[in-house]
C-alpha cells in the first residue's frame, strides 16, 4: 500500500506518533519537517519523503506490516492524562507497557479527578476515529453528585443545555441509589469534550463529587483490572472497535506474547521471594544454634 499523496497528519498518526489531532498541533507548532523543510497543515507526502518530528526521523511502515493493538487501562484518581508533566506528577503513561519502536496513543482523556476506563492504541487513525464526534461512540459514567436532583433537572440534562463551548446533553440519566443529596447516577453521552459531564451537572447547580468512566462503546470496564492496571484486548474486541468506526479488520494479534511476558515476570518475582524466604529461614536456624 502506497502512502503517496496522503495528508501528513494521517501518515504520522498511522505511524503511531500520536492521534491525528495531536499531529495537527505538532505541525502548527513547527515541530514537523518534510525533506528538511518545516511542514504546514495541508501538506501531503510520498513514501520516499523524509519526515522528522522534533528532529527525529519517523519510520513510515506499510499498514500491512503493523499490528493494531489496544489496551484497557483502569485510571485511578490523581493521575494526569498527559504524556509528561512539568511538575513531575504521575501520568497514565507511567504504568503502560513499552512497545518497541512505537508509542501508545490515548483515546481521549480523563481529568485528574476522574477515574475509570481509558483506551490506548498504537494506531493513530483508530484513536482519532474513536474520539471524533461524527462516529458518536457512546461513553457511560458513574457519577456521585451533591445537590438536589429533581425530575426537571433530569429533563433539562437530557433535552440539552447551553455550555460555554456550545449545546450539550446526556443521552440518558439513570438513578443508581444513594441517600439525601449524595446520590449516584449513571449517565451516557456520545462525545468527550473537556470536563463535559461535570459541567453539565454544574449547569443545574449540582456538583460531581466522584466520577468514574465505566463504558466506552459496548466495551465495559473489566472489574478484574485493578486501579493502575491494564489489560491488552483480544483480536475480537479490537475488531469490534475498528468496525464501530468503519476501519478494516485486523487478522493478527500480539496478545499471546504479552501474557507470557507477564507470567515470566511473575515467575521471576516468585523465585526471588522463595530465595529470600529460604535465606531468612537459614538465618533463624543459625541464630538458634
Amino acid at each position: 500500500m502506497s502512502i503517496q499523496g496522503e495528508k501528513l497528519q494521517k501518515v504520522l498518526a498511522r505511524a503511531g506518533v500520536g492521534s491525528r489531532r495531536e499531529m495537527e498541533k505538532y505541525i502548527d507548532a513547527n515541530r514537523v519537517s518534510v525533506n528538511g523543510k518545516v511542514a504546514k497543515l495541508g501538506d501531503r507526502v510520498e513514501e520516499t519523503d523524509l519526515i522528522r518530528v522534533d528532529g527525529h526521523t519517523v519510520k513510515i511502515e506499510e499498514k500491512a506490516d503493523r499490528i493494531c493493538r489496544v489496551i484497557m487501562y483502569n485510571k485511578p484518581e490523581g493521575e494526569l492524562s498527559t504524556r509528561k508533566d512539568p511538575e513531575g506528577r504521575r501520568t497514565v503513561f507511567d504504568r503502560l507497557p513499552r512497545i518497541d519502536g512505537e508509542r501508545w496513543i490515548a483515546v481521549g482523556r480523563l481529568d485528574i479527578n476522574t477515574a475509570g476506563l481509558m483506551l490506548f492504541t498504537n494506531d493513530g487513525e483508530l484513536a482519532n476515529r474513536l474520539m471524533h464526534p461524527s462516529y458518536e461512540v457512546e461513553r457511560e459514567y458513574s457519577a456521585r453528585v451533591f445537590g438536589e436532583v429533581t425530575n426537571e433537572t433530569v429533563k433539562n440534562l437530557t433535552r440539552g443545555v447551553e455550555l460555554e463551548d456550545g449545546p450539550a446533553k446526556f443521552l440518558s440519566v439513570k438513578p443508581m441509589g444513594g441517600e439525601g443529596i449524595n446520590r449516584w447516577f449513571n449517565v451516557t453521552l456520545n462525545e468527550g469534550r473537556n470536563r463535559e459531564v461535570r459541567r453539565l451537572w454544574q449547569s443545574q447547580d449540582v456538583e460531581v463529587s466522584r466520577l468514574i468512566r465505566i463504558r466506552y462503546g459496548k466495551l465495559e470496564l473489566d472489574k478484574r483490572v485493578p486501579q493502575g492496571g491494564w489489560n491488552e484486548l483480544d483480536l475480537e474486541t479490537v475488531n469490534y472497535l475498528r468496525k464501530t468506526v468503519k476501519l478494516g479488520r485486523e487478522t493478527q494479534t500480539k496478545l499471546s506474547v504479552m501474557p507470557e511476558k507477564r507470567k515470566d515476570k511473575r515467575a521471576k518475582i516468585n523465585q526471588i521471594r522463595k530465595a529470600v524466604k529460604k535465606h531468612n529461614q537459614r538465618v533463624k536456624q543459625t541464630k538458634r544454634k
